[in-house]
């Protein structure tokens, strides 16, 4: 006898953790950035870092690249490419790294248009810049990875003109070419493949409309449902088909009546790609596609769950098949796991940069959107802050934002976010103390996951 499922507490459990972390850091009994300062949720930042000078330094040499950052953020944006067909775009950024006697790896961990670039030693600890370069089919750069391209490799060349010098701190700075971030997860296949091999923390900044040292980044699969019938015809004998068509109707029907259970962020959009050959034939085959996402890794999992049981309860009452088929030829992409010490870090930097980054909660979390950063930052600590380039009222994936990841404003943004992602990446690799607590915090809200396996 069928009974009501229990609820999953996992969203619950979520809400009333970050209500009490919110609580202490209003009384004050807890540091929203660690370390005993207020962090990026108020006025004040942590102390520490690297020294003053060094800073400069790599400031100063981000900005003295801005003639190739301007390069890398035309050239992409005039040759869109989409994700594993970069060629002409990976060629593009180690042109640009070769000029400046860096030396990369092109194909690296079995990806043939990704890379990897590295300066320092790799006995001490390490700190990785992810470049994305791939765009959107048939709108090109509408998501502004031209922009991501040219801050990271200005943040690594500006950290190279250090990392050479007498000043250098002890550790190393790999630049990961990462591709196919649109609608594929090409850091997880990277990650399988060892790039994060020996790295400690990895950073990165995307473009928006708006700068943003932490948003919500939802956790997303892919989802396909092939429902098989009986075909029949439609007229003469419609008793003898089992209609396919039916079941994948009463499936999207499902899902819009899950949404009124589903926690406020989770997003669940579907197309029917396949739904018959003829009215007068009763459908035999039906095909549903269908993309989930969720806020936290274990409430994406529980959606799952729901999702497959909309699909088996439609076949049960049609009297169809179903065959339910989970990121195929993809990989899951987790949310992303913001590491709030290093964000504070952003944070400083860009201050010093003119702008003011806006802290987590102020933007709704309904603006919410993903990538496969999160895969990285559920393995080690990681941030992926946003950076202005358009009008706040310009989304992303629109013609209008294509249009503005050109502009001077994508220049100045690519400099900014350059300057930004090197100075925190050598606070990280100065500081002994802000590495801890990079690490503390990472440990404290879970620590590193299993990826490959938690969905299994």
């Amino acid at each position: 006898m069928s009974r009501p499922t229990p609820p999953s507490t996992a969203y619950l459990d979520h809400l009333v953790a970050e209500t009490s972390g919110r609580r202490e850091a209003l009384t004050g009994t807890v540091a929203a950035g660690g370390r005993g300062a207020v962090g990026h949720q108020g006025t004040s930042l942590p102390d520490g870092g690297a020294p003053a000078a060094l800073v400069s330094a790599v400031e100063r040499a981000a900005e003295q690249l801005e003639p190739e950052l301007a390069e890398i953020v035309k050239r992409l944006h005039e040759h869109p490419e989409p994700a594993f067909e970069e060629h002409r775009s990976v060629a593009t950024l180690v042109e640009v790294l070769a000029r400046h006697g860096v030396e990369a790896e092109l194909g690296a961990h079995g990806v043939p248009t990704a890379f990897r670039a590295e300066v320092g030693d790799p006995a001490g600890p390490t700190i990785a810049i992810c470049a994305e370069y791939d765009a959107l089919p048939g709108i090109g750069h509408a998501c502004g990875h031209n922009v991501i391209a040219a801050a990271g490799v200005g943040a690594f060349l500006a950290l190279h003109h250090v990392m050479t010098s007498a000043d250098a701190p002890a550790g190393r700075v790999v630049l990961l070419g990462t591709p196919a971030e649109e609608g594929h997860t090409g850091k997880e296949v990277l990650a399988r493949n060892g790039a994060l091999e020996g790295i400690d923390a990895a950073i990165m900044v995307h473009p928006y409309g708006l700068d943003v040292a932490d948003q919500v980044w939802l956790g997303r699969r892919l989802l396909t449902w092939t429902f098989t019938g009986r075909p029949a015809h439609a007229s003469a004998q419609p008793y003898m088909g089992r209609n396919a068509l039916d079941a994948a109707s009463l499936a999207y029907q499902g899902i819009g009546l899950l949404r009124q259970q589903m926690p406020p962020v989770d997003r669940v959009h579907a197309t029917i790609a396949e739904g018959g050959t003829r009215p007068s034939i009763i459908t035999e085959r039906a095909v549903v596609h269908l993309y989930a996402r969720s806020k936290y890794p274990d409430t994406l999992r529980d959606l799952s769950s729901r999702l497959d049981d909309i699909a088996l309860g439609a076949a049960l009452m049609t009297g169809t098949d179903v065959e339910i088929t989970w990121d195929d030829g993809a990989h899951p992409s987790l949310p992303v796991r913001t590491n709030r010490t290093l964000t504070d870090r952003w944070v400083a930097a860009q201050r010093r940069r003119g702008r003011d980054p806006l802290p987590a909660g102020v933007l709704s979390e309904t603006l919410a959107a993903s990538t496969d950063f999160g895969n990285f930052s559920f393995r080690i600590p990681g941030i992926h802050p946003l950076v202005q380039v358009s009008n706040p009222d310009v989304a992303l994936h629109t013609a209008e934002f294509a249009a503005a990841a050109a502009t001077p404003a994508a220049v100045s943004a690519a400099i900014d976010s350059a300057a930004g992602l090197a100075a925190t990446a050598l606070d990280y690799l100065y500081d002994a103390g802000l590495r801890a607590a990079v690490h503390e915090e990472f440990a404290e809200e879970g620590g590193a996951v299993e990826v490959e396996k938690y969905f299994d």
